[in-house]
Parts: C-alpha cells; structure tokens; sequence
C-alpha cells in the first residue's frame, strides 16, 4: 500500500512540475505587442545613440564606442526588464568588474591568448557572483579586453572608462526611459526607485 502511495505522490509530483514548465514555457512565448514595440524602441535608441556617438567623433574602422557586449545587454535590460540580471547594479557592476579584470589580464599575459581568453571570462564570472553583480554580457566585456582590436588593447585601462562605463550609461540612461513610459513596465525592480525616477520625470 504504502509503494502504491509513494508512487501516486511521485506521479503527482511529476505533473505538478509538469503543468509549472509549461506555464512558464506560455509565459516565456507569449505575445505581447506592447512589450515587443517597447523593448525595441528602447533598444534603438540604446544602440543607436552610442552608434550615432562613435560614427561622429571615432574613425569609421576604429569601433571603440560601440562593443559587442552592449547588444548582449539591450536583450536584458529592454527585453527582460524584471530580470535579476538586467538591474542597474548589475548591468553597470557586471560591466565594469569584467572590463577591469579583462585590462588586467591582457597586462599580466599579454601574448598569451588560450590563457588570457578563459582566464579572463572565469575569473569575471566569480567576482560577479562575489560582489552579486552577475551580468552575463560581462562575460563577452571582459573577453573584449583581451581579443579586441589593437587600438583597443591599446586603451588600457581607459577602456573601463570609454567605451565601458560610457557606454553602459547611455544604455541605462534610455533604459530608465523607455521602460518607465507604460504603466504596464516598471524598471528597475527596486520600487522605490522607479519612483525616484518617475518623480523626477514628471517634475522635470
């Protein structure tokens, strides 16, 4: 009796965790004109706004404004607003710990590639983890640092600074924007905040 019990708790269980899945499965897929429009909105002017810096102050071949790694962030901070991962003390955190970690790496092995390449990536994921600023485009700006064009390397620490922090500004800057426009949006997740923010925007 008590097999036959265990059994049916096990079932039970199965389709309990089942039906979760494929909830979060419908969430995950579902259709939201409004979010669609406003994350993509959001993450034209996030990158054409750093775009349309690069294309009039840097050369056309030098691409050190714009990074890969600000892309990866757009999909967070306009496409998955609520996630832990795409608040602002991670986006800026996660950024520039990784890019400080990729400069120094690149300094201490600098011919060194199949060493610097994942020792740059690894140890920027655990010092996120630390400092709980886990950002997963980080990952691509410390890797960045270490693979990057020769006039970027040559940067150096500068790089935290320009195109790293100045960039990840302009992105939060528009993210506090257009993810505050909709009732129906809120950023950051920080209650308070928004409120801050949406304050201070009715105000100016």
């Amino acid at each position: 009796m008590s097999k036959e019990v265990a059994e049916n708790g096990i079932s039970q269980k199965l389709k309990r965790n089942l039906r979760i899945s494929r909830y979060v499965i419908y969430k995950e897929t579902l259709v939201d004109f409004n979010e669609q429009f406003w994350s993509f909105i959001g993450a034209f002017f996030g990158i054409g706004l750093i775009a349309l810096l690069q294309s009039s102050f840097l050369h056309k071949t030098d691409h050190i404004f714009l990074i890969g790694s600000f892309g990866a962030s757009s999909v967070l901070i306009f496409g998955a607003i609520q996630s832990p991962m795409a608040q602002p003390r991670n986006l800026l955190g996660g950024h520039i710990i990784s890019a400080i970690i990729g400069v120094t790496i690149f300094k201490l092995f600098p011919d060194i590639i199949w060493i610097t390449a994942p020792l740059a990536v690894s140890t920027s994921i655990i010092v996120m983890q630390m400092t709980k600023t886990l950002h997963p485009p980080g990952g691509a700006t410390a890797l960045i640092a270490v693979v990057g064009t020769a006039e970027l390397k040559m940067l150096g620490f500068f790089y935290v600074l320009s195109p790293v922090l100045s960039g990840t500004l302009i992105l939060l800057i528009v993210a506090l924007i257009f993810n505050n426009m909709t009732k129906q949006r809120s950023y950051p997740t920080n209650r308070k905040l928004t409120r801050i923010f949406r304050t201070w925007k009715s105000d100016a």
